[in-house]
């Protein structure tokens, strides 16, 4: 069986707008599934399709953004509070296996569309509810919301500057990544048992969960993370910049004792592995100014190519700092493109499902 035909039976009703919910629903699109996105004809549909930027079409019926995470949906437009249209979706859901919703929590309540008022009507349906905050909490919850909520805000940036938020809805993301697996177990559990399920994802949790070796540093360390750029605070020189000969940016990522070695014999000054000051990783986070002042100028005698070709061959993690122009001149970026033809508008976006399932 093909990948892109592994879930051809499944049948999914998205009731969800912006990022995560629709995400989510294009993974299994992308796996086959009959994904029909019911969107509020009211409001004039998702909102994401006037998030436009301002070389885009104003007259197109769709932005980029919405793109990103519309592909291979039937769509369908509905106003809940009206009875034929309720209906309509109503019939869509008894026949289907998944339905993926973001409401707020009063809403769902006031719509009649809770996961116990779905599940009524289909008891092999899974259900899947995305909050901002859980099923108890009435906050709205938008993406930069809960960077800072979640204590991302609080470490990026610059020493002494501002916070900077990250420039994908970060936390959306992670959201709908747990939400795709709980879904896979809750069809796991369903194939085995017959039951359906409901699946409860929260963006709050998401993030919280995502804080990993950062949220450790805190509570086995008492350590508070704090703006340090893209550097490292346990290890050097990972996160360090420098710029090149032709003025074009690369990033190390040095994790152990052979790679900086390794770093130091590209750059012709092996004596630095030697040295007291950096030759343990524990003492080149001590000294990790005064290591990147030294080398920096190293870096500035060759071009980003030359320099990334000669740390490659000694297998030290390096890359270069590039821009989305950038990005999909290389190959692997290009056959990851998904193009399909929305009305009269060609749309592009990168596929979400990488892996491979032999």
């Amino acid at each position: 069986m093909k990948q892109e035909e592994f879930f051809k039976d499944l049948k999914v009703v998205e009731l969800a707008s912006v990022l995560a919910g629709p995400a989510v629903g294009m993974f299994f699109a992308e796996l086959g599934a009959q994904v029909t996105k019911v969107e509020n004809k009211r409001t004039g549909g998702d909102v994401t399709r006037r998030w436009k930027l301002p070389t885009e079409d104003k007259d197109a019926p769709i932005s980029a953004y919405y793109a990103s995470v519309n592909y291979r949906k039937e769509v369908i437009f509905a106003d809940l509070r009206e009875e034929d249209d309720k209906k309509r979706v109503t019939e869509l859901i008894k026949n289907a296996d998944v339905v993926i919703s973001n409401f707020l929590p009063a809403a769902a309540a006031k719509l009649g569309f809770t996961a116990t008022d779905l599940r009524n009507l289909n008891p092999r349906l899974i259900v899947a509810e995305l909050t901002g905050y859980g099923t108890h909490d009435p906050r709205p919850a938008f993406d930069v919301v809960l960077q800072a909520e979640a204590g991302f805000l609080y470490m990026t940036g610059e020493p002494g500057g501002n916070p900077v938020k990250m420039p994908v809805a970060l936390i959306d993301l992670l959201a709908a990544h747990q939400m795709k697996e709980g879904i896979l177990l809750a069809l796991l559990r369903r194939e085995r048992t017959g039951a359906g399920g409901t699946v409860a994802v929260s963006l709050l949790e998401s993030a919280l969960a995502s804080l990993a070796n950062q949220a450790t540093n805190r509570l086995m360390g008492g350590h508070i993370p704090q703006p340090m750029g893209t550097l490292h605070p346990n290890i050097a020189p990972y996160g360090d910049i420098f710029r090149c000969a032709d003025e074009k940016a690369l990033i190390t990522a040095v994790g152990t004792e052979k790679q900086f070695a390794g770093m130091c014999a590209v750059l012709e000054v092996p004596e630095l592995a030697a040295d007291q000051r950096f030759s343990v990783n524990a003492e080149r986070v001590k000294n990790r100014h005064l290591l990147k002042k030294i080398l920096t100028p190293h870096f500035k005698t060759k071009t980003r190519d030359t320099w990334l070709h000669l740390l490659a061959r000694k297998g030290v993690p390096a890359g270069g700092i590039r821009n989305m122009a950038e990005v999909f001149e290389d190959e692997k970026a290009k056959a990851m493109i998904l193009e399909e033809w929305q009305g009269n508008v060609l749309t592009r976006r990168v596929r979400t499902v990488v892996f491979g399932l032999r």
